[in-house]
């Protein structure tokens, strides 16, 4: 309150203009109803229907001067609002700043955008909104409280008292309907915020069988904003009882009051002109300010609370468990019957008997569509990868590799045809599978590891990051020459060796690839799935990478974003949308004219 009085009281005279326009305006207001009196009383009832029609006519007229009058009410608006806006930002920034400086490590981001541009302009519309209704609300009352006192006085014993109990009232339950308000967003923000924390770390929840107190979790959350809603709408209901009492409450007391006016020598012209002053002007006037005040002005409270008041912590999640930073795509097909609560899922359980030049990956006949009635993505695609091959994907954006590598991976079923990865179905399961030779079931999430571009790092050390698709615990010999192969060494030497604990929220895109081709390149999985996992690395350290997949025993399926990868290839798979294209390098070049023209695009952006 101190903050706004000074600020409209820097700004006197714009306040007087406006006051000055909507006075002007508030004339329509007044004739509307005295001059349907007068064109009754001295006009109709009286047999002169030029002088009712010529009253009629003064009412006309006065609708015509307000259109000015508002043109001015709106250039006085954007006196208050503009500045208002300006300062608004000013505050955020200086804000925003204060705290970066003070904590670099919590600087504000995405939060300090929001509240820059869409809350400071939700801020502004409800600012404007608000003095537009206000200011239009008070005249208009000026207006008809003056016509009904020079139709007749004592109107205003019917008219005043209902008028101010419904705006005492409506004023009473203004704080706690904004506290109602402020509840219900904060509940809805932290409901938000959990169910965006689970989704991010989904993995994390099913692989420590943390599923039921993470559902409680969130369960609570939906519960306290259902809470905060009801809670929000008994208040909200007040607005319609002040409604009833301030506006609605004196007509009936008019209609029902009416014969006795009439015998106090009351005309009928008055009565007629008091009921259009409050049907026509004092009614919607006052249900557009209670309205107005019960959204757009507990929205406006509650948005400068959060622009102007002090910082708030983000929500927590339960048990500090950090960003995931997971894909929609799993990097290693996770179990469907999720594991005791504490014991991390392993796929030591059936290790498949698998040749160590890794698995045969055959298509035949693959279609795959997104929906009943999507075009395909993929139609009748017939494939196969050699034991121990490196094949790499590539083409148009968009043309369907990533759908390509979700099918070797199980993660999508083929609408047509079959997928198998060492004989057995992709999409399957241990009990549907043919047993392995020495008759255990083979389950064939544990023959694949996919990495896809947003690499899944999770808050913990880094040797749980890199160990956790092992089925036993590597030592560190092994950690390390894994992280020398992929180039991950002198991240691991920066974030204090594999026992240091890391956060995923600091790690670039690039460092949190390099530690998932490293948990790849430590898993015993024969056939690796890279859907551009080294997209956000520079081609030195992608050929590193790479090149330590094409030494490792097993089978390689790259999906690449540089042709220098397909260089690299035994062979290479061109997907154009229409038909798919295998060869070595120099085959495509010679068959293929998606890939001669991805190969000239790539040649000369590196001339």
């Amino acid at each position: 309150m101190p903050q706004a009085l000074r600020f409209l009281g820097c700004r006197l005279p714009v306040l007087g203009a406006l006051a000055g326009w909507s006075l002007l305006e508030s004339a329509h207001t007044f004739l509307s109803g005295y001059a349907v009196a007068r064109a009754l009383d001295d006009g109709f009832l009286s047999g002169h229907t030029a002088v009712g029609l010529l009253w009629l006519g003064v009412a006309g007229l006065a609708v015509l001067v307000g259109g000015p009058a508002g043109r001015g009410v709106f250039r006085g608006l954007a006196g208050l609002v503009e500045p208002f806006r300006d300062g608004l930002v000013r505050a955020v920034v200086h804000r925003s700043l204060t705290a970066a400086v003070a904590d670099p490590a919590h600087a504000a981001g995405s939060a300090a955008v929001s509240r820059l541009t869409h809350q400071t302009e939700m801020a502004r519309d409800s600012f404007a909104g608000l003095v537009l209704v206000a200011r239009s609300f008070v005249f208009t009352a000026i207006g008809a409280l003056a016509g009904l006192a020079s139709l007749a006085p004592q109107l205003l014993l019917l008219v005043v008292p209902p008028l101010l109990a419904g705006l005492l009232l409506f004023a009473a339950a203004l704080r706690p309907m904004a506290t109602r308000q402020r509840e219900y967003l904060a509940a809805d923000e932290t409901l938000s915020a959990r169910l965006g924390a689970v989704a991010e770390g989904l993995r994390d929840v099913v692989a420590c069988g943390a599923q039921q107190p993470t559902a409680a979790w969130v369960h609570a959350a939906v519960e306290a904003e259902a809470r905060a809603a009801r809670s929000l709408a008994r208040w909200s209901a007040v607005r319609a009882l002040s409604l009833g009492v301030a506006g609605q409450l004196p007509v009936l007391l008019l209609l029902l009051a009416a014969p006795r006016l009439l015998r106090q020598g009351v005309t009928a012209g008055a009565l007629l002109g008091a009921l259009t002053y409050l049907t026509q002007s004092l009614l919607p006037a006052l249900h557009t300010l209670l309205s107005a005040l019960g959204t757009a002005g507990t929205r406006l409270l509650v948005v400068l609370d959060r622009l102007m008041g002090p910082a708030r912590p983000e929500a927590a999640t339960p048990g500090r468990a950090g960003p995931g930073h997971g894909s929609a795509a799993a990097e290693a097909e996770r179990p469907s019957t999720p594991p005791p609560a504490g014991r991390p899922y392993s796929p030591a359980a059936t290790a498949p008997p698998v040749p160590r030049d890794g698995p045969r990956v055959e298509l035949r006949s693959v279609t795959f569509a997104y929906g009943p009635g999507a075009k395909p993505v993929l139609r009748d695609l017939d494939l196969t990868v050699e034991p121990g091959e490196h094949l790499v994907v590539v083409g148009p954006s968009g043309i369907g590799k990533s759908t390509l590598t979700g099918l070797m991976a199980g993660l999508l079923t083929p609408g047509a045809g079959e997928v198998r990865v060492h004989g057995h179905p992709a999409h399957g399961h241990p009990v549907h599978g043919r047993p392995a030779h020495d008759g255990r079931a083979v389950d064939p999430a544990l023959l694949r590891v996919l990495i896809p571009q947003q690499a899944y790092v999770f808050t913990g050390t880094l040797r749980d990051n890199l160990t956790y698709l092992c089925p036993d615990l590597a030592p560190d010999t092994a950690l390390a020459a894994a992280a020398t192969a992929v180039g991950l060494d002198a991240l691991a030497d920066r974030l204090g060796g594999f026992g240091a604990r890391i956060d995923p929220a600091a790690l670039s895109l690039g460092e949190r690839q390099l530690i998932a081709l490293g948990r790849a390149h430590l898993s015993p999985a024969p056939l690796v799935l890279l859907d551009e996992a080294t997209c956000h690395l520079d081609p030195a350290a992608e050929a590193r990478a790479e090149q330590a997949f094409l030494t490792r025993p097993g089978t390689v399926i790259t999906v690449a974003h540089r042709i220098s990868s397909a260089l690299r290839a035994d062979r290479v798979l061109v997907l154009d949308g229409s038909r798919a294209t295998c060869g070595t390098h120099d085959e495509l070049i010679a068959r293929s004219a998606v890939y001669r023209d991805l190969v000239g695009r790539w040649r000369t952006e590196h001339v």
